[in-house]
C-alpha cells in the first residue's frame, strides 16, 4: 500500500485528499492529513467564528466540485443553514454567509472519508520532512513519524510581518500585527482611534468587526495608493465574462495593461461595469500568466499587484454597504500614503507619521491602536514552518523567482534549488501561484487541487486517475 501525507488541511489539503479518495480503488492508497485544526477544510479562511466574516464569493459558484459549480449552494439550502443569517441572502438572491459554513460543508464532505478510514487525520503539526531511501519521513512535533511514498505540501499562507518602519511600535499595547488571529482585536478600547496599515479585504474585516463589537472610535485606513478592496457588480447586470485576453495573449505586462483598459472602456459603452471583464481575467489567468516571461511576471507584480487585488478580490455586499456608510459618515477614513515612522508613547498609543502619496506631505497622528493588515509574508514561506526550513536547508525547495511562494514545475512538482524537479513531492495551492498564477480563490484552487489529486492518482495508481 502506497502512503500519501498530505501537510495542511485547510481547504486545499481537504480537496486533494478529498479528490484523491474519489478515485477509484481509493483503500488501496492511504491518505494522512496533518492539520492540527478539529476539521478537515476549514484552514485559516473559513476557520473564523466571526460572523462578520462573509465569503467573498457569491455561494452559487463556490464548490468542492468543479464540475458542480452549485453543490455549496445546495448544500446550503438542503440543511435550510441560512434561516439564522437573514441578510445572508441578497434581493437578487445571490448568498453570501459566513465563511465558517463554507469550512462547515468541506468538513462534512471529509468526516464519512475519515470515519471509513479511507482518510487518517492526524491533529499534530509537523516539525520535519526529510528524505528516508526512496520515500519521505514526515515527522510531527510529538515525536511520531510517518514514512511515505509521495508527500503533498499544501501549507497555509505565513503570517502578516510588519512592515520595518513599524518595529518601534511592535509589541506595545494595541498594536496587533496579525488580524486575523483568534481574538486579536477583543482587547482594544471601544473608543480607541485605530489606524489599520493596508485597505484590502483584511482591513475591510477589520472594520466590521470593531463595529460588531461595539467599538466607536475613529478607523483609518492607510494604503500607498488610496486602493481599496471593491465590491461587486450592481444588481442586474448580466455576469457573463468578458474578454479574450488568451487567443493572442499579450507577452509583456504594459500590453496586458492596455488590453484590459481597452475591454474595460468597451464595457463601459455597453452600461457594463468593470466586473465581467477581471471575470475574464480570472478563468483565464493561468494561461495569461504561462505568456508572460519571468521578468514580465515580476514587472506586473511589482506595479500593478495592488490594482489587481482591489478588483479581484472583492468584499461581501454587506460588508461593502458597511464600510461605503463609515465612510460617507466620516467615522472611518481612508488615506493615500504611507507610514514612515510609528513609535509607541509612554503614556500609551502610538504617535505615527504618515507621508501622504499627494503632495508628499507628512502628517503626524496620534492613534490609541495599530493594526497590520498588509496580507500574508508569502516572501518568508520558506521560513515560516520548521518542515518547510529543513527543506530548504536540504536544497529540497526553493522560493519562486516572483517571491509569491514555493518554486515549482507545470505538474505542481516541487523543484529543487538545482532546479531539477522533485517527482513525489508536490507543491498545493495558493503557495504555487508563481507558477500557475492565479490560486487565490476559488474555482480555482479546487482545480488546482484536482490537478494535483489527480497527478499524485497517477504517481501511486498509474492505471487510474482522480475523479
Amino acid at each position: 500500500m502506497k502512503t500519501v501525507a498530505i501537510v495542511g488541511g485547510g481547504f486545499t489539503g481537504a480537496a486533494v485528499a478529498f479528490h484523491l479518495a474519489c478515485a477509484s480503488d481509493a483503500r488501496a492508497v492511504r491518505i494522512v492529513v496533518f492539520e492540527p485544526r478539529a476539521k478537515l477544510g476549514a484552514g485559516l479562511a473559513y476557520g473564523t467564528d466571526d460572523p462578520v466574516h462573509r465569503i467573498n464569493v457569491p455561494a452559487a459558484k463556490m464548490s468542492l466540485l468543479p464540475n458542480d459549480e452549485a453543490h455549496f449552494a445546495r448544500w446550503l439550502a438542503a440543511g435550510d443553514r441560512l434561516a439564522a443569517d437573514p441578510v445572508a441572502v441578497r434581493p437578487d438572491g445571490s448568498a453570501f454567509p459566513a465563511r465558517a459554513l463554507f469550512g462547515d460543508y468541506v468538513a462534512a464532505h471529509l468526516r464519512p472519508l475519515v470515519a471509513d478510514g479511507i482518510v487518517e487525520h492526524v491533529r499534530e503539526p509537523v516539525a520535519g520532512i526529510a528524505r528516508a531511501g526512496a520515500r519521505w519521513r514526515v515527522a510531527t512535533a510529538s515525536g511520531a513519524r510517518l514514512d511515505a511514498d509521495v508527500v503533498v505540501l499544501a501549507t497555509s499562507h505565513p503570517p502578516p510581518v510588519p512592515p520595518t518602519v513599524l518595529r518601534e511600535a511592535e509589541g506595545a499595547p494595541g498594536f496587533v500585527a496579525d488580524a486575523t488571529a483568534a481574538g486579536a482585536l477583543d482587547a482594544l478600547a471601544t473608543d480607541a482611534d485605530v489606524l489599520v496599515v493596508g485597505a484590502g479585504l483584511t482591513a475591510a474585516d477589520i472594520v466590521g468587526t470593531l463595529r460588531a463589537q461595539g467599538h466607536r472610535g475613529r478607523i483609518t485606513l492607510v494604503s500607498r495608493h488610496g486602493l481599496r478592496s471593491r465590491g461587486h457588480a450592481p444588481a442586474g447586470q448580466a455576469a457573463v465574462p468578458r474578454g479574450d485576453f488568451v487567443s493572442r495573449p499579450a507577452t509583456t505586462a504594459l500590453a496586458l495593461l492596455r488590453r484590459v483598459r481597452a475591454e474595460v472602456r468597451a464595457a463601459a459603452d455597453e452600461g457594463l461595469t468593470w466586473h465581467p471583464v477581471f471575470d475574464a481575467l480570472r478563468l483565464q489567468g493561468g494561461a495569461i500568466w504561462r505568456a508572460l516571461s519571468i521578468a514580465e511576471r515580476r514587472r506586473l507584480v511589482r506595479h500593478l499587484r495592488s490594482f489587481w487585488d482591489v478588483h479581484r478580490f472583492r468584499i461581501a455586499p454587506q460588508l461593502d454597504e458597511l464600510l461605503v456608510a463609515e465612510l460617507t459618515a466620516g467615522r472611518v477614513e481612508h488615506v493615500a500614503g504611507r507610514v514612515v515612522g510609528a513609535a509607541a508613547e509612554p503614556g500609551g498609543g502610538f504617535a505615527v507619521e504618515i507621508r501622504l502619496r499627494a503632495g508628499g506631505t507628512v502628517v503626524r497622528r496620534r492613534f490609541g491602536a495599530l493594526i497590520v493588515a498588509t496580507g500574508p509574508a508569502h516572501g518568508t514561506v520558506l521560513a515560516s514552518q520548521p518542515h518547510l526550513e529543513g527543506l530548504a536547508a536540504a536544497g529540497v525547495l526553493k522560493p519562486d523567482p516572483i517571491g509569491l511562494g514555493i518554486a515549482c514545475d507545470d505538474g505542481a512538482r516541487a523543484l529543487r534549488a538545482d532546479g531539477k524537479a522533485e517527482p513525489d513531492l508536490f507543491v498545493a495551492g495558493p503557495l504555487a501561484r508563481g507558477t500557475f498564477g492565479e490560486l487565490m480563490g476559488l474555482p480555482q484552487v479546487t482545480d488546482h487541487a484536482v490537478l494535483v489529486a489527480t497527478a499524485v492518482a497517477r504517481l501511486v495508481r498509474p492505471s487510474t486517475a482522480a475523479a
